[in-house]
């Protein structure tokens, strides 16, 4: 195992200690000065490889999990792999740092915290380098389980609780659907390595499972990327701690869908059906998240709208820049290329100036005790330092100079009028749509970045409306989106060194033809001349300024809209319908009585095998190598059937007893006459045994007592007795008659040999199936420790009551 495997484990490994480090330091030493150390050391570790993935080299390691199946544990680190590896655990320590100052010690559960906080973080850190695709889905998951646990963190409050359900819900239902798209690639390539399909694209696009495949994975990124319809979930997870929302929110799990996109878009992008989708989601995304944006009042609500459309304005130049896959090579294929540069570039300085926006709107809550902007203004003078990050990061996301938003912004707006110009079918008609919506929803970007700076820092000053008197935090509170804000106006001015170590690297693990010709030589800068990027720029701060100004005149247009159409109402109503229905439904079969339950199994038994025979020619009958039934045979069937119908009749307990034990020694004669004596001789004991435990208890059983009743004659019990029957018969028939393997006897052949033992079932049960029956035993001494342990209670009640 590699050092690179246990990065991925350490946040696991240290989750176990959380809670008795909570326990024994908490009163003395906060719970997150132990844990900050695991995303540092996580980060100066993944430091070392920039030079290595600068240089065009990629690090793998491997190691065997299930090798019978063809799936090892596979670490894989190139330029993607390590940009979201160093926003993971770097904006990690930042959260963690933050947490510190935010989350007290002496309040909060800090222990649940923590190792929530480290499950997602190691689980994260999974997704991101694993090569093995059902390896990643298990990290997927566990992103989800995790998350759920972060958003429910105050689950005293119903809304945390609802926001938790309503992730969980929509991501682990896209994360299924991309385990049906992940079997459906495996089938196709024929192996489960993301590197080793990248060599078989030509088999897996001429294959039927392509496009299934294909929308099946896109599900499982667009809910967990919160894209549109699937976007829902996002505003209402800002129910966690502010921590947290700049954590998962902005930084590491809503880019986990666009890193799955961006990992198999070599695989996929060849296919005109992966650019039109992904580049439609997003565009719808990015407008859906803007407009919605603007009429929040909540300023974590605004940041939840506004990381939808920045998320959608990420997945939209993927989807665009796939069209480079498509071409292969020429002047296309490099202007698309463009696009997923942008697109690279915009994940990394949304981390930044979104993770810095977080934080300050949880200082503004945790200093003022609301996030309400109707209550808030005037708060400049009060909180400079907060009002001048707030600024940074606003203005970024605004695509405003001197920040790094302004750089990835023009980007944007060039890899649109690129794509317009693309050869596709239909470009030539609806291609315009996509600039134009481009610089709508930066508008409404524009006008969002203006209410969350001016409504909330100028104005008029509310004391009464605020629950504390407002005042700057703790200068470790500040510290995080100091450190984000800073990056935000460095990568300004440094953007090539971003490009060089970072960007270039990844746009080759996103695009490998690119690798083949040299890559794309990038050369980022924040002034191109007066080109149409910058008109549309200056046109997006003026047209966005005079909206701002005459916000009230036509912030109306927002009433008009009916909220029965919304998608949270109707997420809401179908899943009232949905409970209403099933529990409609689980009222007519849960009636309370076993012979209902015995029928609907039964029912079930009949149809779902009886139907598998038909449809499949399971039905066969072939008694050409079957014994003949001797005299002796059949004369023990008449007296194991004789024995049967005793016990069912018998009056008095004693002579069912008798008649029980005859049948199980008839059975052990059948073993005798088949010269199976282990088998016989077992029978034996097991026989005597029972019978004699029957005769001890026998003192202590209820004497058999007749009762007279009507039963009325049902014919569905009739039929499902007969189809029970007929079924049962019909499959030992025609497993007797269908071979389809040979007899696992032959595995036993040298038992002697090899367990030492004479009695074949001896050998099974200790030998060969020693583990199997050490667990039964223990099942059968738990049991018996529980019947034990009931009877002395029952006993020490009696004789309390009898006191």
């Amino acid at each position: 195992m590699s050092w690179l495997h246990f990065v991925i484990l350490i946040p696991f490994v240290f989750a176990i200690f959380v809670p008795f480090f909570y326990k024994h330091f908490t009163p003395r030493i906060h719970t997150g000065w132990f844990v900050i150390a695991v995303p540092l050391l996580v980060f100066l570790y993944l430091l070392r490889y920039i030079p290595h993935i600068s240089n065009g080299k990629t690090i793998h390691h491997s190691v065997p999990w299930l090798p019978s199946l063809g799936i090892n544990y596979t670490t894989y680190i190139d330029g993607l792999g390590l940009i979201f590896g160093l926003l993971i655990t770097g904006v990690g320590a930042l959260v963690v740092l933050y947490s510190i100052y935010y989350m007290s010690k002496h309040r909060e559960a800090l222990h649940n915290f923590y190792v929530y906080l480290l499950l997602f973080m190691g689980a994260m850190l999974g997704v991101v380098f694993s090569d093995n695709i059902l390896v990643l889905y298990v990290f997927w998951e566990l992103t989800s389980i995790s998350s759920f646990l972060l958003i429910a963190y105050w689950y005293q409050r119903e809304r945390s609780r609802y926001g938790a359900q309503k992730s969980m819900l929509i991501t682990i239902f896209g994360g299924l659907a991309m385990l049906a798209g992940f079997i459906m690639l495996s089938m196709m390539a024929d192996t489960y390595s993301i590197r080793e399909m990248l060599s078989h694209t030509e088999v897996i696009t001429s294959h039927s499972l392509f496009i299934p495949a294909m929308i099946l994975i896109l599900l499982g990124a667009f809910t967990k990327s919160a894209q549109f319809p699937f976007s829902i979930w996002l505003p209402d997870a800002m129910e966690a701690p502010t921590p947290i929302s700049a954590y998962l929110h902005s930084a590491t799990m809503v880019k986990a869908g666009i890193y799955l996109v961006a990992r198999f878009t070599p695989i996929f992008g060849v296919s005109l059906e992966w650019f039109w989708i992904i580049s439609g989601v997003g565009i719808v995304t990015l407008i859906y998240g803007s407009v919605n944006a603007v009429k929040q009042t909540d300023l974590k609500a605004l940041l939840a709208y506004s990381t939808i459309s920045q998320l959608g304005l990420i997945m939209s130049l993927l989807g665009l820049g796939s069209a480079a896959v498509y071409f292969g090579h020429g002047d296309e294929a490099t202007m698309s290329a463009t696009a997923v540069l942008a697109a690279l570039f915009h994940l990394i300085n949304h981390s930044t100036f979104k993770g810095s926006l977080f934080m300050v709107v949880g200082i503004i809550d945790h200093e003022t005790g609301t996030r309400d902007i109707r209550k808030l203004g005037g708060l400049m003078t009060l909180m400079p330092i907060s009002f001048t990050l707030t600024i940074i990061g606003s203005f970024a996301m605004a695509g405003l100079p001197p920040f790094n938003g302004f750089l990835s912004k023009e980007m944007f707006f060039t890899s649109v009028l690129n794509a317009s110009t693309l050869s596709f079918t239909g470009m030539d008609s609806i291609g315009i749509i996509i600039p134009v919506v481009a610089w709508i929803a930066s508008v409404l970007t524009f006008i969002y970045c203006m209410v969350l700076v001016f409504k909330t820092f100028t104005g008029k000053y509310k004391p009464g409306r605020l629950d504390k008197e407002p005042h700057e935090p703790q200068i470790g509170m500040l510290i995080p989106p100091m450190i984000l804000a800073l990056l935000v106006i460095v990568i300004f001015f440094i953007p090539n060194v971003v490009s060089k170590y970072f960007l270039q690297p990844a746009l080759v693990a996103v695009l490998p033809a690119f690798s083949e010709t040299g890559g794309i030589d990038v050369v980022i800068k924040p002034w191109h001349g007066w080109n149409t990027e910058l008109f549309m720029t200056i046109g997006v701060a003026v047209f966005g300024a005079l909206l701002y100004i005459t916000m009230k005149k036509w912030s109306w247009v927002y009433g008009s809209y009916p909220q029965s159409l919304t998608l949270n109402n109707i997420y809401n109503q179908g899943l009232g319908m949905m409970e209403n229905y099933s529990l409609k439904v689980t009222k007519r079969y849960m009636t309370g009585f076993i012979r209902d339950y015995l029928v609907y199994i039964f029912s079930f038994f009949i149809i779902i095998l009886g139907g598998s025979l038909w449809l499949f020619n399971g039905l066969s009958f072939d008694s050409s190598n079957d014994a003949p039934i001797s005299l002796y045979e059949g004369g023990l069937i008449a007296g194991m059937a004789i024995a049967a119908f005793i016990i069912v009749l018998a009056k008095l307990r004693l002579t069912a007893m008798i008649a029980l034990g005859a049948l199980g020694f008839l059975v052990s004669m059948f073993f005798v006459d088949f010269r199976a004596p282990d088998l016989a001789l077992t029978q034996l004991v097991v026989e005597t045994v029972t019978v004699a435990l029957f005769l001890l208890c026998f003192y202590h059983l209820p004497e058999l007592r007749k009762e007279r009743s009507r039963v009325p004659f049902k014919a569905t019990n009739l039929i499902v007795s007969l189809g029970v029957g007929i079924i049962v018969t019909i499959i030992a028939l025609s497993a007797n008659g269908n071979r389809l393997f040979a007899p696992i006897s032959s595995f036993y052949e040298q038992a002697y040999e090899l367990a030492g033992a004479k009695n074949i079932v001896n050998a099974i049960l200790v030998d060969f199936r020693g583990f199997d029956t050490m667990l039964e035993i223990l099942v059968l001494c738990m049991a018996g420790l529980g019947v034990f342990t009931l009877i002395k209670l029952r006993i020490a009640g009696r004789d309390k009551d009898e006191a």
